[in-house]
């Protein structure tokens, strides 16, 4: 089950990567909903329109996901890991870390992520190197 799981947590950072809006459309339960770093809700429709074009390897010259955690509660999942980045503003690279929690339920048999929770980490809270499950350098996956 957590294999599963931690498939579904890859599949959904390549979707990203690859702005992959029917792939990612597919692992969505049709209720869901995204609550952005703002605390903004995002409906489940205006998040996959954002979804097309939310990765540009020009702007994120660098992107992983490291230090997933993945706790089962019956049909319920909670997938955590944290996200670090490396994004171009006005040429200037800016390093940064989000935390998120992917809620997902299972209905008969297949899991669907129903609410993802995105959450600014702090410097003093950075997940270290050593958590790295994969990382992409210009949109391209890395050995």
């Amino acid at each position: 089950m957590t294999a599963e799981l931690r498939a579904l947590n890859a599949r959904f950072i390549h979707n990203f990567i690859t702005n992959d809006v029917p792939g990612h459309d597919a692992i969505l339960h049709e209720d869901f909903i995204c609550i952005s770093p703002a605390g903004l809700r995002v409906s489940r429709a205006d998040y996959l329109e954002e979804w097309a074009h939310g990765f540009d390897p020009a702007r994120i010259p660098y992107f992983d996901y490291r230090d997933e955690k993945i706790d089962v509660f019956g049909d319920t999942a909670l997938l955590r890991s944290t996200n670090k980045s490396v994004r171009v503003r006005d040429g200037v690279e800016i390093t940064g870390m989000t935390m998120y929690t992917d809620v997902y339920v299972r209905r008969d048999g297949v899991w669907k992520c129903i609410q993802a929770q995105i959450t600014p980490v702090q410097p003093a809270h950075y997940p270290p190197d050593e958590t790295i499950v994969k990382k992409y350098v210009r949109g391209m996956a890395q050995p």
